[in-house]
């Protein structure tokens, strides 16, 4: 399910860069920053700060809903679907429906069983995922934290081509592309068609020496784009035309602007930092003229 653009990408707001809101909450505060869509959390994760409240709830459902009929935002995409041992993909059926309501395009996935020699059990949860989101209309995009169970490209490219369902996908953050150790030139091996939007955030050149270290950078210190060490525009020279969703929480930057301001100099500088930017892939239609 590719993508097509004839128009600048659209700029989402991820919702762990602002964990603490909920999913209503979240849609003001990107509509007054300035943005163009949402990335709400329907699957909590429990993570320290997280909304307590349900997104799930009657009463959430319908705030968001008022939100983004009274902003006009766009759902980009939603989260989280975890594989974890005891992981049933028919439990992640009303996020999917949440999502196609409010034309979500594409669901995150990720993988954080415990053993190394597990790859059918993964490989059959993703693909029967995709098979139950088909019918709402979205892509299951697989991701790969440096400290989950799928740390790698090549681990993930591995499950989602084993897969082979016409809505996989692999979804790039570009924090996770520096902790992998991965070369920008291995994005040119992902199929343009698995490849539906991308996470920004930056970092300082340094890979922290544990699990625990590689956490707390990704859930609580990421940097603005520009403010560290990634090459944005190799990036987003390797891979086709992608929207994009900023997934930047840094508890400092929130404590010290407020949830606003802290989104506002999120999209502020990735727009900065990309300038002119763009894609050099080749399209599908131009590789076959």
């Amino acid at each position: 399910m590719p993508e097509t653009f004839d128009q600048d990408p659209l700029y989402s707001l991820a919702h762990l860069t602002l964990i603490n809101c909920t999913p209503a909450e979240l849609v003001y505060i990107a509509a007054r920053a300035g943005y163009d869509a949402v990335s709400p959390r329907f699957i909590t994760m429990n993570v320290p700060g997280e909304f307590e409240r349900s997104p799930l709830d009657p009463a959430q459902i319908q705030a968001l809903e008022t939100a983004i009929d009274t902003t006009g935002l766009q759902v980009l995409d939603i989260e989280l679907a975890r594989i974890t041992e005891d992981c049933d993909p028919r439990d992640f059926e009303s996020a999917f429906e949440l999502g196609a309501r409010l034309n979500a395009k594409h669901m995150i996935m990720s993988a954080w069983t415990k053993r190394r020699d597990d790859r059918n059990f993964i490989l059959d949860t993703y693909a029967e995922t995709c098979d139950l989101a088909a019918p709402y209309g979205l892509t299951i995009d697989l991701e790969f934290p440096s400290f989950s169970r799928l740390r790698t490209l090549d681990e993930t490219l591995d499950i989602v081509r084993a897969a082979d369902r016409p809505n996989g996908g692999i979804l790039v953050d570009t924090l996770y592309l520096h902790l992998s150790r991965v070369d920008l030139g291995e994005l040119l091996h992902v199929p343009q068609e698995w490849l539906h939007f991308l996470h920004i955030s930056d970092c300082l050149p340094g890979i922290a020496d544990t699990r625990e270290g590689m956490i707390q950078l990704a859930r609580d210190a990421r940097l603005y784009p520009g403010e560290g060490w990634i090459d944005f525009a190799g990036i987003i020279e390797r891979c086709p035309p992608m929207n994009y969703s900023i997934e930047l929480p840094n508890q400092a930057r929130v404590a010290e602007l407020g949830f606003e301001e802290h989104a506002r100099r999120c999209l502020a500088h990735a727009k900065r930092t990309f300038g002119e930017a763009r894609s050099k892939r080749r399209s599908v239609t131009q590789q076959a003229a």
